[in-house]
This record gives structure tokens, C-alpha cells and sequence, in this order.
């Protein structure tokens, strides 16, 4: 049989009707097998993983349904079809309980069971797809991806994990890129919400004129180019989460919306009479300073405080610099696996200059930087300091000779050693504007050796003879 193809069981002691099935399933594509007992069922059960199971009620020796439970025990997934010859309430409840997909009394059209297998599979595909988004969203959301060591972010995820469980609305501030919708995402798909939706808007984004539709939808007609109705962000995450990005950029006019919101948890859509009633928790998040934006009558004080049940205030990289070697290590894992690049190490001083720089744009920049460095240097193993970009190199950086730390998985000695030589041979040139004779006394090298080093590792063409 053909493992690509999905395959069929067919067990029924009815030799004409089992012809039919066999037939049918045959010419719509699928590889069908058959048996006319249970007994010679279990035994072709036990060689092959078979996606669908159509089976007869009353087979000898055992029922299709005590076939399919057994089935069931070694392949969970397999799709069950019960056919029945009495169609009574009770065999289909007792068959659906026992893991049937479906049942059929006997005298069903043959041609319409390839439609039913046909559905029974793409829901299982479903099924799959599911589960696996499930896991990846566990995994790209869990704690453990949040990356923080010091007692600031401890603090953070002890609350994130007491707060997960409730409905409390959340307001999360910190500067551009400390990772506020990572939080919030953490925050969602660790509550007993993370099987509905969360949907995600930013405040500052949108025009005014158009942000009050994408909150709370518009009925029909309600202006120029609104020719159908549709429903909004806060309908769209009913049963789940709304985070509301940049919630400091919402206008005047529009807080006012959504205090009510907060308060009753209704509305009406732009140009709609009709409460809509939603069951929606609230996150907000914002690198804007809401206290200072109240005190100037920039923003609501009654909605600051409805907004502010649980306040996350984020720290800034720079105020954790003891996450920097962390978060360098994880971002370098990850762009090498991105790129397909054998793991590269971070020389101390590429290390050192990059918790000393104060990182205005958080651990988004870092991230970026890094992404750029690790592309960037190639098949080169080792990241060195005149891999960083000109705001963060430093002269000092630069005096040292790049020291390299040995990694648990061990190091590729000759490409370290040839990375080393090409780095103090550039650092050398750069400090005499490129004159090899003084290059070399630098390096306490003849000038002809200092040439053939250039030429070996490959500078020739980047340095003039």
C-alpha cells in the first residue's frame, strides 16, 4: 500500500456491500483495505497505521464499536464509521461515546460515503493544525521566553503568573521596545482565555477618524464608504483578549467610549443604535507617561485609573544590564539557526561594549543589532568588536586583543586563530591610516611577513599593496 495516500479499513461479513465501499473509496482515490471479520481486522490493525476504520455494527465474534475502541487504544486519531443495520438512538450515542466520527444505517447511498470520509479527514487536519499553532504559541509565549535573571523581571513574572488566571485589566508601561506586547501575549496564552482569540490594535497607528470603526465596528451607511456593516476589534475578541498598544495616543473623544466599555462592557457600533455586549479582557499598553498626561488633561483621569488595576511597570535594558550576556546569547542562537550558520561566540569585548552602551531603543535594538551582526559576519565564528555597529564601538574596546572564551561544544581552533590574526592585522592598519611598514613594527612583524599574512587570509583586496 501506499504510505503517501490515506487508507482505509473496510470490515463488513456483507460481501456485496463491502464490494461497493471497497469500490467507491478505490476510484475517489483512496488505498482501501478489507476484512470480513474482526478477528482478520486486528490482525491487519496490528501491521498498519490506518487513518479511517468503517466498520459494521454486528461483525462475528464482536461489535464494530468494541473494533474501533480497540483501535482507537493503538491509533487515537483514527476516524471511525459505525454502519448499522437498526439506525437506533442508542447504538449512535453509544458509538459516538466510544470515538465514532460518524455512523450510517444500512441502506445509505454508497457514492456519498467518500464525502463523509473526505470530511472526517480535513477535520482531523484541523485538528492537527491546531494543536501544533497550540504548542508553538506555548512555546514562543511561555514564561521561559521572556528572558531576565534580575530581580526587576522576577518580580514581573511572579505577577504575570498570579495575574494570568483572572479577568483584571492590565496596563503595561515601559520605553519603546522593553517588550510590552511580549507581555502581554504571556499574559493571554497562560490564562484560561489562550483558546480564544486575542486581538492586538495600536492606538497611535490609526487616524483618528478611522480608529473609533476599528474599535467598536459601524453599522451600514453609517458614512461615506461604510457600504456593509462590520464589526470591530472588540466584537472580533469576544470570549478572549483585546490589547490596546499605545493606549497614551488614543484621542480625548474616544476614551470616553471606552470607559464605558470598562464599566458595563458594552457599546454601540459607529452609527448603530444596538448595544453590543462583549466578554472581553482588557490589556493596555503604553510608552507614553500617563501621569504626566493626566496632571496636562491629555488623558482621562477616571479612565487611567480603570485602566491601572494592574500596573507592570517595565524597566529599560539599560537599567538590567545584568540580562544583556542572556538575551545576547539567546538572539545569536537564534539568528544562527534562522540563517542555517554553525553557533558563533561573542568575544569579550563585543560583550563588554554591549552592556556598557545605554540602548535608548531597548531590547528591540539589541535584537536588531545582533540580527545584523551575525548575518554579517558570514562563516566567520566569532563575533569581534569591529563587527559592531559605529555607535557602539568604542577605542577602548578596540585596544584589546580579542580574547576568546571556550564555549561547552568547543571551538574551531584554526578559524578562531585565523579571526584573531585577520582582526589585529586591521586594527593595526587602521591606527597608521593603512601604512603597512608601520603596521607591522606595530605588530612587531617584518613588513614582508605583515604582506604575506594580508595576502593568506585574504585581505589583498581590501588593502592596497
Amino acid at each position: 500500500m501506499d504510505p503517501t495516500r490515506e487508507q482505509i479499513l473496510v470490515v463488513d461479513d456483507e460481501n456485496d456491500l463491502r464490494t461497493a465501499i471497497v469500490d467507491i473509496l478505490t476510484l475517489e482515490g483512496f488505498e482501501v483495505d478489507q476484512a470480513v471479520s474482526a478477528e482478520e481486522a486486528s490482525e491487519k490493525l496490528a501491521q498498519t497505521a490506518y487513518d479511517v476504520l468503517i466498520a459494521d455494527h454486528n461483525l462475528p465474534g464482536k461489535t464494530g464499536v468494541d473494533l474501533l475502541e480497540e483501535s482507537r487504544v493503538r491509533y487515537p486519531e483514527i476516524i471511525g464509521i459505525i454502519i448499522t443495520g437498526y439506525g437506533t438512538i442508542e447504538t449512535a450515542v453509544n458509538a459516538m461515546k466510544k470515538g465514532a466520527y460518524n455512523y450510517l444505517q444500512k441502506g445509505f447511498k454508497v457514492v456519498e460515503l467518500p464525502i463523509m470520509v473526505r470530511r472526517g479527514l480535513h477535520e482531523r487536519q484541523q485538528r492537527f493544525e491546531i494543536q501544533y499553532l497550540r504548542k508553538q504559541l506555548d512555546e514562543k509565549y511561555g514564561f521561559s521566553n521572556i528572558i531576565g535573571t534580575g530581580r526587576s523581571m522576577k518580580r514581573i513574572f511572579e505577577l504575570i503568573d498570579t495575574i494570568s488566571a483572572l479577568s483584571s485589566t492590565v496596563l503595561i508601561q515601559g520605553e519603546t521596545g522593553t517588550g510590552k506586547e511580549l507581555i502581554a501575549k504571556a499574559i493571554h496564552f497562560n490564562s484560561p482565555r489562550k483558546d480564544q482569540k486575542m486581538v492586538s490594535i495600536n492606538c497611535g497607528a490609526i487616524p483618528e477618524s478611522l480608529l473609533e470603526s476599528e474599535l467598536f465596528g459601524h453599522v451600514k451607511g453609517a458614512f461615506t464608504g461604510a457600504v456593509q456593516t462590520r464589526i470591530g476589534r472588540f466584537e472580533q475578541a469576544n470570549g478572549g483578549t483585546i490589547f490596546l498598544d499605545e493606549i497614551g495616543n488614543m484621542p480625548v473623544s474616544l476614551q470616553v467610549k471606552l470607559l464605558r466599555v470598562l464599566q458595563e462592557r458594552e457599546f454601540e457600533r459607529v452609527g448603530g443604535n444596538s448595544t453590543v455586549k462583549v466578554d472581553v479582557r482588557i490589556i493596555a499598553a503604553t510608552s507614553s507617561d500617563l501621569d504626566r498626561m493626566v496632571k496636562d488633561g491629555t488623558f482621562r483621569e477616571d479612565l487611567f485609573y480603570r485602566l491601572n488595576v494592574i500596573p507592570i511597570d517595565l524597566p529599560p535594558l539599560r537599567e538590567r544590564r545584568e540580562d544583556v550576556p542572556l538575551l545576547v546569547q539567546r538572539f545569536v542562537e537564534h539568528f544562527c539557526e534562522t540563517h542555517k550558520l554553525e553557533i558563533k561566540t561573542v568575544s569579550p569585548q563585543v560583550m563588554k561594549a554591549l552592556m556598557a552602551f545605554e540602548w535608548p531603543g531597548n531590547v528591540r535594538q539589541l535584537e536588531n543589532i545582533l540580527e545584523r551582526m551575525v548575518a554579517l559576519t558570514g562563516k566567520r565564528n566569532v563575533i569581534l568588536p569591529t563587527d559592531l555597529p559605529g555607535e557602539i564601538q568604542s577605542r577602548d574596546s578596540l585596544n584589546f586583543v580579542p580574547l576568546i572564551e571556550i564555549p561547552e561544544e568547543g571551538i574551531n581552533f584554526q578559524n578562531v586563530v585565523t579571526d584573531m590574526e585577520r582582526e589585529l592585522i586591521l586594527q593595526s592598519l587602521r591606527k597608521t591610516n593603512g601604512n603597512k611598514k608601520l603596521a607591522a613594527k606595530l605588530l612587531n612583524l617584518k613588513r614582508t611577513t605583515l604582506i604575506e599574512k594580508i595576502k593568506r587570509i585574504g585581505l589583498s583586496e581590501k588593502v592596497s599593496a
